[in-house]
């Protein structure tokens, strides 16, 4: 009974590494004619039950520099995650990663200052992820 309780708990503990580690990149924003993009990551992307917003994973491609888009711990993963209010049009910078840099989410980022979400690539992901606030899970 234990060599299975054991085996059980070994096989879901695999099964959600691989689950918390699926990405599916959507572009959002072309940046540059050598094919410099933004995306959001729709596997990441919840509506956050403490603050109402949307938190978002975002990652750049960069094909000439040989970056993503990819997730923090990935050698060509530079982006970050961001907490998005869709009806105010403002967004919190929760965290930042790049290969260099461990990538961590602060306990206290929900009492961060928001900023307008500004700039086309801002815009973008709002119009890009904010229509889908309803239909994304809430942790």
């Amino acid at each position: 009974m234990r060599r299975a309780l054991a085996l059980a708990t070994l096989t879901a503990a695999v099964a959600f590494a691989g689950a918390a580690s699926a990405e599916k990149w959507s572009k959002f924003a072309d940046v540059a004619a050598n094919g410099t993009a933004w995306s959001y990551d729709s596997d990441y992307t919840y509506k956050d039950k403490a603050s109402g917003r949307l938190v978002v994973m975002q990652a750049i491609s960069k094909p000439d520099a040989k970056l993503g888009p990819s997730g923090p711990g990935k050698p060509d993963g530079v982006g970050s995650v961001v907490a998005i209010d869709c009806k105010a049009k403002n967004l919190i910078t929760v965290a930042a990663y790049r290969p260099s840099a461990e990538f961590a989410i602060p306990a206290n980022w929900r009492s961060s200052s928001p900023k307008k979400a500004q700039g086309a690539e801002n815009e973008a992901l709002l119009a890009a992820v904010c229509p889908h606030i309803d239909h994304v899970p809430v942790k």
